[in-house]
């Protein structure tokens, strides 16, 4: 068995390297992708930088959900509320950049998530204070009391704080002009309109698995 997984792993190599090579000469840094940071992050991941004021963003939700499945186990998937839309103050975005980690750490990400979308793009719906994204969250099965408790929590405006230093550090940088957008390891920002149209998402997920591999 041991010559025989020897043997499988030499030929096997070759199209490894061929595979490495072809990502390499097909995505190239300034077009399909470009280097927003010098250094990678901490932590292998994937950062997506959107809003719930963002009609673009709530399309891109769906696939979103479906890069998030397909990130090795090893990749955490990150996402990043901005604040600089027109749709409502930044007092306000912010609180709606609380509210996601608070989705979170309830374990209802994705169902909250959906559910602020759909108040504020669908029903066109407008939100003027915490009260209104707890109620949102209690119509959707949260428990009010918990979100009470994490919306005053350390390690909820700690890690919301956290999404405001990304999204300023890179607006700074001029990275950042407007949502969606997604870096990968801190480092690599993808250019969308850069890929092949007629195979967008797998061009795009391929490009994504590309950019984890690279220092």
């Amino acid at each position: 068995m041991k010559k025989i997984h020897r043997l499988f792993m030499v030929l096997l190599m070759p199209l490894l390297a061929l595979s490495i090579t072809a990502c390499a000469e097909k995505y190239t840094e300034g077009k399909q992708y470009t280097k927003v940071s010098e250094t990678l992050s901490s932590k292998a991941e994937v950062r997506e930088y959107f809003s719930f004021y963002c009609p673009h963003c709530l399309r891109f939700e769906p696939f979103m959900e479906d890069v998030k499945k397909n990130l090795p186990e090893e990749v955490t998937f990150e996402r990043n509320h901005v604040d600089f839309l027109r749709g409502a103050s930044p007092k306000i975005q912010g609180m709606l950049s609380k509210a996601v980690v608070v989705a979170e750490q309830l374990d209802m990400e994705t169902k909250l998530v959906g559910a602020l979308f759909n108040y504020i793009q669908v029903q066109r719906a407008v939100i003027t204070s915490e009260k209104d994204i707890r109620n949102i969250f209690i119509l959707n099965g949260a428990d009010g009391d918990k979100f009470d408790k994490l919306m005053k929590s350390f390690s909820v405006n700690s890690q919301a704080k956290s999404m405001k230093k990304h999204q300023d550090t890179l607006s700074k940088s001029g990275a950042l002009k407007g949502v969606p957008a997604v870096v990968v390891n801190g480092k690599y920002r993808v250019n969308p309109q850069e890929l092949d149209k007629n195979n967008f998402e797998q061009d795009y997920q391929n490009l994504i698995n590309h950019l984890l591999t690279l220092n």
